[in-house]
């Protein structure tokens, strides 16, 4: 048997370009992860409905999904209408750390996700920025019920001042990661892609060692720290790199696909 049993891969930015495109070369390595018994799991803060085609482009037809940084867990279902079963979602009240925000930063734009369909928004965001449904709603509304995840983009702020501003404000019962750009993504507190996957593990029946992680963002750094090997990609921060076991190469060098064919010669 094979010692690496599952594998778990951010979306954008290491199994995709950051325009969209995944490489025949990764989809041919994952393609070859999973004729060899290996469970691989996209793990992503895509929404179940914008992670489920990236799955299915992949060729993984069937299996599970983390979607919205862990808040919600599902499973590739072709036989349900949105082709998507949810298993698990974790909700928080939005309410608080929008108008905290809203309070330092007027002009921030925030999107609530509706989940399984896209998000609510107070306001047009830059193009490709959002997938699924979006619809402009006051922002009283998007606090109206509990949320799996909040976006909250300021595009006119640095991305240094914006982390900044954040942790001035001190964010409560939630767990939150700062972008590449003046982007913060906020899930229910304790809830993390990590914590999503320990649950994935335990229903796969897959020992702790048997566990590989890659991505590039902040919010991969609790599944590459969870993972028995966690690999960054080239192109991540520092504080990524750091909590990593190995640095592979860039997305722009399909950087993902050496770490994949090493395990099918464990």
């Amino acid at each position: 048997m094979r010692r690496t049993r599952l594998v778990a891969l951010d979306v954008d930015g290491t199994v995709m370009s950051y325009d969209g495109v995944i490489s025949p070369a990764v989809t041919a390595a994952v393609g070859a992860l999973r004729d060899a018994g290996i469970h691989v799991v996209l793990a992503t803060g895509r929404g179940p409905h914008s992670a489920v085609p990236v799955a299915r482009q992949l060729g993984l037809d069937e299996g599970w999904v983390v979607c919205s940084n862990g808040a919600v867990t599902a499973r590739v279902s072709p036989l349900s209408d949105d082709g998507f079963e949810v298993v698990q979602a974790v909700t928080f009240d939005p309410g608080p750390a929008l108008r905290a925000i809203a309070l330092e930063i007027p002009d921030a734009l925030f999107a609530v996700e509706d989940l399984g369909h896209g998000f609510r928004v107070s306001g047009e965001f830059p193009a490709g920025e959002l997938s699924g449904k979006v619809e402009v709603v006051p922002f009283e509304e998007l606090s109206a019920e509990p949320a799996t995840r909040v976006v909250i983009r300021a595009p006119q702020a640095e991305p240094e001042e914006f982390r900044a501003i954040v942790e001035r404000v001190g964010l409560h019962e939630v767990e939150y990661a700062v972008g590449w750009s003046a982007w913060l993504d906020l899930t229910p507190g304790g809830v993390s892609k990590a914590s999503a996957l320990e649950f994935v593990r335990q229903d796969l029946d897959v020992e702790p060692f048997g566990t590989v992680a890659v991505g590039d963002g902040a919010n991969d750094i609790a599944m590459i720290r969870w993972a028995a090997r966690g690999v960054a990609m080239g192109q991540a921060a520092d504080e990524v790199r750091a909590v990593a076991d190995e640095v592979t190469g860039t997305i722009d060098d399909d950087g993902l696909v050496p770490v994949l064919l090493s395990l099918l010669e464990r």
